[in-house]
């Protein structure tokens, strides 16, 4: 045990940590659990900056949830979708490169973020982004304890898009047409039968979001059991747990809809001698997701409300009309006393989709095993190990189902008459036939097979007992093959770490990487990653004995050299096969034709690019500090990093290198300029986390505050603009380009006064754009920055208080400074589309008794509705962006936990403990723009999440 105590002592990690979050009051950071970092887990006192950590144990006893990382981008900084502002971060579970989202929180012992270059280095080129480590739960000496949780809970949507009835819908049409030039298409006789609902099979008002098809709520359940236990030679663990939840509709069979998963997990901890150690862990996931063969949600943004009614009663057809009868009568697929209807433009209909089309089943199944060897080679050289791990995972998808279909019945307006006073159906026509094969359709299969290996010598000793010393050199190796894909993601690199603290105030740490990618050419292969770091712990020097407990200020500078981005950016069909490699070899293909005075020809060979055997690794460099610390007996805690790193060398085709015959234009163009490293994107931040812990009475109480703030920019590019505002050099890399508004023409005179816009006509209650460059005229040349679509800002908020045996917990994130588009069909209403609630806020022509034309309403909130494409208006401009700056209260818990007492003197004694809790997800938006951004639009809605549950030990 002295040795274990004196090897973690001995290890110094590469981050920062939010201690409150892993450890209680009365802990301090050298007794609280150990770290992970990478390839390694380290005392909480020896982290330098850049990684957080969070105890998912001691979350999921006040907060139950089912998703992995719902937490991670509220109690702790530099998360945001992204790790510090860069996507594709790398995902580890239990050492090996997994998916987040087949492990639950239930699971998880402790989620470590790693966000500094340093912190990741370790892991590679393909981890040059940031890594998040999952580790889950292992085996505990002792008797054998079960645990079981159960919860259940109902969905409740939180809007819905709102479109107009049949009647309104062909008013406004008519306007559209009128406001292009055109006579209406519907008479007002027409819109008076649809509006007076006096027969909704022949005149239907096709509403897909009421209440007829769609459930108020629906639910999901799920269960899931621990076991553990063990001696301290062996110890395991195993879990297992199904949940199956259901949807929001409730027409034909897709009233049966549903998403279930099943899994298994489990592992060993076992010590063979004092020499050799081993673990070894499983994991089996079912996952299937059943629906009714139709697209509803789609649909229901699209099918305009009255061109068909999906269900018609039998009776409506004239009695004497015997064969349209039979014919009826015959389908297989009679709702009771109605039958599916249809015309020869929608021959098929939603409704009767979700009744006859069939049925399709998303089959995803998971299988996981990893193993790891410890060998103590103590008895060699003191304080040395080796490890070596090992891991394969596969994974298959595919869809299953049935294919049917089925006949519809004419419905269209000229097969109805009033002969007999009232309405009557007669010469009814069928469209398709009913058609079951019985034969199960298998498609779409897919299969992922992902191996991971990885070998390290450890060293670790503390000499005169202040002076530890940590040392590591390993080979690192994953792969993932998909199916269809030529080559496998791969990464091999070599590490090495070398570290050293005296007595736990002053550290250096050297860290290193090797990586070999076989997309460089011959002679770049490989590249050399070094990270320096530095750390101070004046609480152990000048700022001993003050009311300030701790304090570790970190400063690191590393390099990163990695090929993820050698695969992004436009670089052609061979990009999307290849994965990014070969990008340094020339293209040659045939393509294009000649043609002469004779009528003959030849055909002639393309280039698409040129070779660059120069290529070489995209560059992270980067700069950060860490000060993190408590104060006041650890009424406050907090963790701070500022960061700025630069990812230079992003592949470009850089005209501007190169003399102009490299590009030949015209018929047939070819190019002979290769990618070379040139690009580079700059970001620049802040994160931070602050706990204050605070007993109040009889009322314990924990607030914590974390969040980032971080600028992107583009650093360097091949650019030739003719104007300086259209640079993208210093400008975001999320953002908008588009447009600048000026409202709306107003009249003709307007427009014929304004500048020409030349995307498409112009009329009275289009939108107007600025001339930025003043040309007269309107074009791609005045696009202009508008904004970011990401949000610079996001902090989260969470409060636990407990009081005797009541624990409540809530955490919400506030987002500022981000941006939205008004892109989707809700909006850019044009040609034959369905019209939202929105079309009542557009800009609306009238003709003055002179002929002149103006807009009846000149502060419409929206352009003019047409029945062409709106070029000129449907276009990213400022005019229909928005912000999405917002607050969301994300989650409340009550919980209440039973005293031991309760069930020691009772039949159920056997009981060691019994949780149980109120919850809400997603509960509260608040944003000007909320309904918004709580709408889905042709897709299932946003959800709101009500639960109740329990959870028993034994």
């Amino acid at each position: 045990m002295k040795h274990k105590i004196l090897y973690m002592s001995a290890i110094m990690a590469l981050s920062t940590v939010t201690p409150v979050l892993a450890q209680t009051e009365t802990e301090t950071e050298a007794d609280a659990a150990p770290v992970n970092v990478a390839f390694r887990s380290v005392d909480q006192q020896d982290l330098l900056g850049g990684v957080s950590v969070i105890d998912m144990k001691e979350l999921s006893d006040k907060a139950f949830d089912s998703y992995s990382l719902t937490f991670v981008d509220n109690v702790v900084g530099g998360f945001n979708g992204n790790i510090w502002g860069n996507d594709e971060y790398l995902t580890v579970v239990d050492g090996m490169v997994r998916d987040a989202n087949n492990v639950l929180p239930t699971e998880i012992d402790q989620i470590t973020l790693l966000k500094g270059a340093q912190a990741v280095i370790l892991y590679g080129p393909r981890a040059a982004k940031g890594v998040i480590m999952i580790t889950t739960k292992r085996g505990k000496e002792g008797d054998l304890r079960i645990k079981v949780h159960a919860n259940g809970g109902l969905y409740v949507p939180k809007e819905y898009p709102k479109y107009l009835g049949s009647a309104e819908y062909m008013s406004y049409y008519n306007q559209a047409r009128f406001n292009d030039g055109l006579t209406p298409a519907y008479s007002d006789e027409d819109i008076y039968h649809f509006a007076s609902g006096e027969n909704p099979y022949r005149y239907p008002n096709f509403n897909m979001l009421s209440e007829d098809y769609l459930r108020k709520a629906y639910t999901r359940y799920e269960g899931i059991m621990e076991v553990t236990g063990g001696s301290n030679r062996m110890k395991y663990y195993t879990t297992v747990g199904y949940y199956r939840e259901s949807s929001a509709l409730k027409v034909g069979n897709a009233k049966d809809n549903y998403t279930s998963r099943f899994f298994v997990r489990g592992n060993i901890d076992v010590e063979l001698n004092k020499v050799l150690s081993f673990k070894a862990d499983a994991n089996v996931t079912f996952y299937d997701a059943f629906t009714a063969r139709t697209d509803w949600w789609a649909q229901s943004a699209s099918l305009r409300p009255h061109l068909v009614s999906p269900l018609v009663p039998i009776s409506y057809i004239d009695p004497a009309d015997k064969a349209s009868l039979d014919m009826v009568r015959n389908s297989d697929y009679l709702q009771g006393d109605m039958f599916f209807g249809g015309t020869q433009a929608n021959m098929t209909n939603p409704y009767a989709d979700a009744f006859a089309a069939g049925d399709n089943k998303y089959v995803s199944r998971q299988f996981q095993f990893n193993t790891e060897f410890d060998v103590n080679l103590n008895s060699l050289v003191k304080g040395l190990m080796f490890r070596l791990k090992y891991g394969i995972d596969y994974a298959s998808t595919y869809n299953q189902g049935y294919n049917n279909q089925y006949a519809t019945f004419s419905v269209e307006e000229n097969k109805w008459n009033d002969a007999a006073g009232y309405d009557q159906l007669s010469g009814l026509v069928q469209y398709n036939n009913d058609h079951k094969t019985g034969d199960e359709n298998i498609s779409n299969s897919a299969y992922r097979y992902t191996y991971n290996l990885s070998g390290q010598f450890d060293y670790a000793r503390t000499f005169a007992e202040k002076h530890n010393v940590f040392g590591m050199f390993l080979a690192n190796l994953w792969q993932t093959q998909h199916n269809g894909q030529y080559h496998r993601a791969t990464n091999v690199n070599l590490g090495l770490q070398l570290s050293y603290n005296y007595d736990h105030t002053y550290y250096f740490d050297f860290s290193a990487a090797i990586p070999y990618s076989t997309k460089m050419p011959e002679g770049n292969r490989t590249a050399f990653s070094p990270s320096f770091t530095l750390g101070w712990r004046p609480t152990k020097d000048i700022l001993k004995d003050t009311f300030v407990d701790d304090l570790m200020l970190t400063a690191s500078y590393s390099v990163i050299n990695q090929d993820l981005d050698i695969a992004t950016g436009n670089v052609g069909s061979d990009e999307r096969y290849y994965g990014g490699y070969y990008l340094y070899k020339s293209v040659m293909q045939s393509g294009g034709w000649y043609q002469w005075a004779d009528n003959g020809g030849m055909a002639a060979t393309e280039f698409q690019r040129g070779d660059n055997f120069d290529m070489t690794y995209v560059k992270r460099k980067e700069f950060n500090i860490g000060l993190r610390g408590s104060l006041w007996n650890k009424m406050i805690t907090f963790d701070f990093n500022f960061f700025t790193n630069k990812m230079d060398g992003g592949l470009a085709r850089v005209e501007t290198l190169y003399p102009s015959y490299f590009v030949q234009q015209g018929y047939p163009s070819s190019s002979i300029i290769p990618y070379v490293n040139f690009n580079a994107d700059k970001r620049t931040g802040i994160d931070f986390s602050v706990y204050f812990n605070k007993k109040i009475g009889q009322v314990d109480m924990k607030l914590g505050f974390s969040g980032m703030w971080y600028k992107s920019t583009a650093d360097k590019r091949d650019e030739n603009y003719e104007y300086a505002y259209q640079s993208r050099m210093g400008q975001a890399l999320n953002g908008y380009w588009g447009l600048q508004s000026m409202g709306l023409f107003q009249s003709q005179a307007e427009i014929d006064e304004a500048p020409s816009q030349t995307f498409g006509e112009v009329k009275v209650g289009d939108i107007r754009y600025v001339d930025q460059n003043n040309d007269g005229k309107i074009d791609s040349n005045d696009e202009v920055f508008l904004g970011r679509w990401d949000s610079p800002f996001m902090g989260g908020i969470n409060l636990t208080l407990k009081w005797k045996n009541f624990t409540f917990f809530t955490m919400g994130n506030l987002y500022l400074g981000g941006h939205g588009m008004k892109d989707n069909t809700y909006f850019w209403m044009r040609g034959t589309g369905k019209y939202s609630e929105i079309a009542r806020e557009t800009a609306q022509q009238v003709v003055d008794e002179l002929g002149n034309i103006y807009l009846a309403n000149p502060n419409a909130a929206y352009p003019r509705l047409t029945t062409s494409n709106g070029d000129n208006n449907f276009r990213y401009s400022d005019f229909w962006m928005y912000s999405n700056s917002r607050f969301t209260l994300r989650k409340v818990q009550l919980t209440y936990s039973f005293p031991e007492s309760v069930f020691a003197n009772t039949f159920a004694k056997f009981v060691k403990g019994l949780d149980v809790y109120i919850a809400g997800n997603s509960l509260l938006t608040i944003a000007k723009e909320r309904k918004l951004l709580e709408m889905n639009v042709g897709s299932a809605p946003q959800t709101r999440y009500y639960s109740i549950g329990f959870k028993a030990s034994f």
